[in-house]
């Protein structure tokens, strides 16, 4: 953002520039006109058989001029200027004038015409050189008048003094700079982040009241890393630190300081500390640092003297560099935090994490609160609903619900959104747009009715399953149907709980395989979510038979970088067959429930092949009450294809 003060000083090189445009069109309009208005009578251009026949033969030729030997003007005589075809001519003359190829082909052919007349009358002939100074002087005034307007326009910044085309600035920052009289979001902005505000606050007392805490001795942190998944609010908890806080705030990525030209970088990293400095107290935002803070010495990172380290080296420096309590602040943003250099997470430089979760679901409806403000809702909006409705969702999802309820209630025609809104919205967040048009054969239909009547009859009786709200064989998004859950939020998970995904995930394969006694590609995302997660509960947590309270999981990202398993081979068969087992049983186990209520998952499928949508109530008329399970505290949707 731009400085109203300094925007006021920009005006007068905008101003410039316009005057030099102003005197180039000048300049350019001399050198078309200029002649013109130098010689306002200029002679008339004539053919060689006109002169010769017209003028020449009728003695009307006083004198002859040629010019640098290639133009040849032509004078008339007194007696000639009193024709009436030639009264409008300049007496002053050259009247009429033509182009030669050679003087002695001219002289040649004139002496030829002379020979034959009757009566010639004598024609001086003067031979001249002449040189063109208008012409001379633009030629030379022209490009230089070009290349004071290119070092000037090479040499004029960007509003804001952020490098513009200056080649000078290349090595400058381009940061964007907000100044405390621009609007800045505050901490009221910023919902579902409670815990994270808390330790932001002790920033923005700092910067406003420094004294009550030098005075005790103590040092405020010099760097703060936001660490958390995508669109949970690291960039706008960052600006809402300098809004509250009411300093200059210095936003950027990380990718800005890396070029392919050397010592860039580091010269932007210094160019950033100097301009902070100078408006201290001040913040730095550097968002996704990963880009520039890579771990040195990683098995994909380039020679030890690239770019990218330099860069990260004079980051370093810097944060080092300046004083204690120096009223500048940096912050960062990161969702990968594993491949950052310990070096720039040590205390002293980013002293504290900070780390951002997906929002709980009271904390959902405190950013659907906020998003809301300024959408114009109907009177039946339930936010605890659409909270409930929403688990693993980030705030950028949540704006974008919001936003495509909005759009949802503007195609119908609507003045207010609604509730149904809202969840057509969600609906289409998750699963995608309904496709509705796809044409798919009678055949396809009844397997994909079948396949999710089966997903819907297992969880319905496996009471450590997420609760079924609705199934549906509306192709939307890549998936021809789908079976949505509402599931409870759990910190951890149990084995029972981890089996009971896995059987519902093979409930729609094990159900083509007892109805046609085959089965169809209609199960590859069900299969391979089975897979992954078999794997997870065999090599991370640890709830294997052979290989007990073992996990490979590594957090530190070391092993995927080097391209290495941290287990032998022996080990990885070990895993591999533990993976199958595990999966074998799981479908075992689901075959079984179909089998025992294969009545009732029959009825089902044809209810979805008359109205392609069963909601709860349907359900549980086919069904019956379903068992819930003691710990059952339902606050969150979801939906398996």
């Amino acid at each position: 953002m731009i400085d109203p003060k300094k925007d006021k000083n920009n005006q007068a090189p905008d101003s410039r520039l316009w005057t030099i445009w102003l005197w180039m069109f000048i300049l350019v309009a001399l050198l078309f006109f200029g002649p013109d208005l130098i010689q306002p009578f200029k002679p008339s251009e004539i053919t060689w058989t006109r002169f010769s026949h017209d003028l020449l033969e009728n003695n009307y030729v006083d004198r002859l001029e040629v010019v640098n030997k290639e133009e040849v003007m032509v004078y008339l005589t007194n007696q000639a200027l009193e024709r009436t075809e030639y009264q409008k001519l300049s007496p002053a003359g050259p009247q009429f004038y033509f182009t030669i190829g050679s003087v002695e082909r001219f002289e040649e052919k004139l002496a030829a015409i002379q020979t034959r007349l009757d009566d010639p009358q004598p024609v001086d002939i003067k031979y001249t050189t002449q040189q063109d100074w208008f012409l001379t002087i633009f030629s030379w005034l022209l490009p230089l008048f070009f290349i004071v307007l290119l070092f000037y326009l090479l040499s004029r910044r960007r509003p804001g003094g952020t490098g513009g085309l200056n080649p000078f600035d290349f090595g400058k920052s381009k940061v964007e700079v907000y100044n405390t009289k621009q609007k800045m979001p505050s901490f009221d902005d910023v919902a579902g982040l409670e815990s994270a505000k808390v330790e932001v606050r002790e920033i923005v007392e700092f910067l406003k009241n420094p004294e009550s805490y030098t005075t005790l001795g103590a040092k405020i942190p010099r760097g703060i890393m936001l660490v958390g998944p995508p669109g949970t609010g690291k960039t706008l908890l960052a600006k809402a630190v300098a809004g509250e806080a009411k300093v200059p705030f210095f936003s950027l990525s990380g990718s800005e300081f890396v070029e392919m030209f050397v010592g860039v970088g580091a010269s932007r990293v210094r160019d950033l500390f100097r301009k902070a400095k100078e408006k201290a107290p001040s913040i730095i935002f550097i968002d996704e640092i990963d880009a520039v803070g890579r771990s040195r010495g990683s098995a994909f990172s380039l020679q030890s003297n690239d770019e990218r380290e330099s860069t990260l080296n004079q980051l370093l420096t810097e944060m080092d560099g300046f004083g204690e309590n120096t009223g500048v602040i940096v912050l960062a943003a990161t969702n990968r935090p594993d491949i950052l250099d310990k070096a720039l997470l040590r205390p002293g430089r980013f002293d504290r994490h900070i780390y951002l979760e997906l929002p709980s679901q009271s904390e959902r409806i405190e950013i659907f609160k906020v998003h809301m403000r300024r959408l114009k809702l109907g009177s039946n909006i339930n936010m605890e609903e659409l909270a409930a409705q929403t688990p693993g969702f980030s705030g950028a999802d949540i704006a974008n619900i919001c936003n495509e309820s909005a759009l949802i209630a503007a195609r119908k025609g609507a003045t207010e959104i609604l509730q149904q809104d809202f969840r057509d919205a969600i609906d289409r967040v998750i699963g995608g747009l309904e496709r509705k048009g796809k044409i798919i054969s009678e055949k396809e239909k009844k397997i994909v009715a079948y396949h999710e009547a089966g997903h819907a009859t297992v969880s319905w009786f496996l009471t450590d399953a997420d609760e079924l709200m609705k199934v549906t064989i509306v192709p939307r998004g890549k998936s021809l149907g789908a079976a949505w859950y509402l599931p409870e939020e759990h910190a951890i998970l149990t084995r029972s709980q981890l089996m009971a995904t896995l059987c519902v995930a093979l409930g729609g394969r094990a159900a083509e395989e007892i109805t046609f006694a085959e089965v169809s590609t209609g199960a590859l995302d069900d299969l391979e979510k089975v897979t992954k997660q078999a794997f997870t509960i065999i090599s991370y947590y640890g709830m294997s038979e052979h290989l007990q309270n073992m996990s490979f999981y590594d957090s530190t990202g070391r092993y995927e970088q080097s391209l290495q398993k941290p287990y032998s081979e022996a080990t990885a068969q070990i895993i591999d067959d533990e993976v199958k087992g595990l999966i074998n049983t799981a479908y075992e186990k689901v075959k079984s429930i179909l089998l025992e209520h294969q009545e009732q998952m029959n009825e089902l499928a044809e209810l979805l092949l008359e109205k392609e949508l069963v909601q709860r109530e349907d359900l549980e008329r086919i069904f019956g009450k379903r068992k819930k399970n003691i710990n059952k505290d339902n606050s969150a949707l979801a939906a398996t294809t």
